[in-house]
């Protein structure tokens, strides 16, 4: 019998990765369900799109009575909650939406879960999953050592993780007290193809390409595990199908890197394969950092790795590559985004901070 799977947020840059995976590998009959903000494009899912088992509606995870009739039509065997906002320079000067989509959307999520369990029987009730996936960003900052464990403890810093950190709760409790069957998630930093351009990453291989400044924060030494989004992708089915009920897993790519060095060896890349621009590195101007910037990210993957058999496949070296690539090749997915909807403008400057 065909797996069936409602993604939520599956127009994003890591959801629609999930769907491509389901789509092509899995071969899983899915239901992208996305509101087509800002970061949502329907063009992500153009390898996809004309496949029978690819289904799109948009649908705004605010929207109850339209989230619960819409599982109640596609009657999914697993949920896999990825819809969010998620950037942490928004978070900073409109903290609202964050709250609205990442918190009161996932409690809608859950309670339209939990109708929809109660109206299944005997296996479909028992093979029913919910993912909720979350990021690493909820744990805070580490310092010089250490990783993040799955019981480390919540300590987010930004609106975002804040948010994200609320609705982990949320998920949490409605397994414990609704005996919902949720499996929580948390990654590290993704990067890779249709990676919305306001990143670090996707920022300055366009700022790059384009001769414009690389903008580093700070003096560049913060540190993050990145982690492919392919990668993420694998390991989210998995999770979904695989995971204990009620537990969390932190997924990351072991790969831990300064914001400087990720800088650099993106323009070590662009002078191989521009090499008319050569060096790329002179355009690396440092800005002042955003507030409450954490110092270092970094996830213990091993129980993901020793329960679930999950690997990265990518290094930070090959997955670079691999992304610089396809940026260079697919100017017709990035450039109407970097025209019209996001420029390569600073974002998260608090009114007090600018200077006329």
């Amino acid at each position: 019998m065909t797996l069936r799977v409602l993604v939520t947020g599956g127009a994003g840059f890591i959801g629609s990765a999930v769907v491509r995976y389901l789509v092509s590998e899995v071969h899983a009959e899915v239901l992208n369900i996305d509101n087509l903000t800002y970061a949502g494009n329907l063009e992500s899912l153009a390898p996809v799109e004309g496949s029978p088992l690819y289904n799109f509606a948009k649908v705004d995870i605010c929207d109850y009575e339209a989230v619960a009739l819409t599982i109640a039509d596609f009657k999914p065997d697993h949920i896999m909650h990825l819809a969010a906002e998620s950037h942490v320079d928004r978070s900073i000067t409109g903290a609202r939406d964050f709250v609205e989509t990442n918190v009161i959307g996932t409690f809608n999520m859950l309670e339209a879960a939990r109708k929809f369990l109660l109206s299944l029987e005997g296996d479909q009730k028992a093979n029913f999953r919910f993912l909720h996936v979350s990021t690493d960003e909820v744990y805070g900052s580490l310092g010089e050592d250490g990783l993040f464990e799955e019981a480390t403890p919540y300590d987010p810093s930004s609106p975002y993780s804040a948010s994200k950190a609320a609705s982990d709760h949320l998920a949490k409790a409605w397994h414990r007290t609704y005996g919902l069957p949720v499996v929580v998630s948390n990654c590290s930093n993704n990067y890779g193809p249709y990676h919305f351009p306001e990143k670090l990453i996707p920022l300055n291989i366009l700022n790059a390409m384009e001769g414009k400044a690389l903008p580093v924060y700070g003096d560049g030494s913060n540190i993050r595990d990145w982690l492919f989004v392919e990668d993420h992708a694998r390991a989210l089915h998995l999770i979904c199908s695989k995971g204990r009920l009620g537990d969390t897993y932190n997924v990351g790519g072991r790969n831990e890197r300064r914001n400087i060095d990720v800088v650099k060896r993106i323009c070590a890349v662009m002078d191989e394969l521009r090499p008319q621009n050569a060096p790329h590195d002179k355009l690396i101007t440092f800005v002042t950092d955003r507030p409450g910037h954490d110092y270092r990210y970094a996830i213990n993957a091993t129980k993901l790795e020793t329960e679930l058999g999950w690997k990265a496949q990518e290094n930070f070296d090959t997955g670079i590559e691999k992304t610089v690539r396809w940026y260079l090749d697919n100017e017709a997915w990035w450039r109407p985004l970097r025209g019209d909807v996001y420029t390569g403008e600073r974002l998260g400057v608090l009114v007090s901070e600018t200077k006329v």
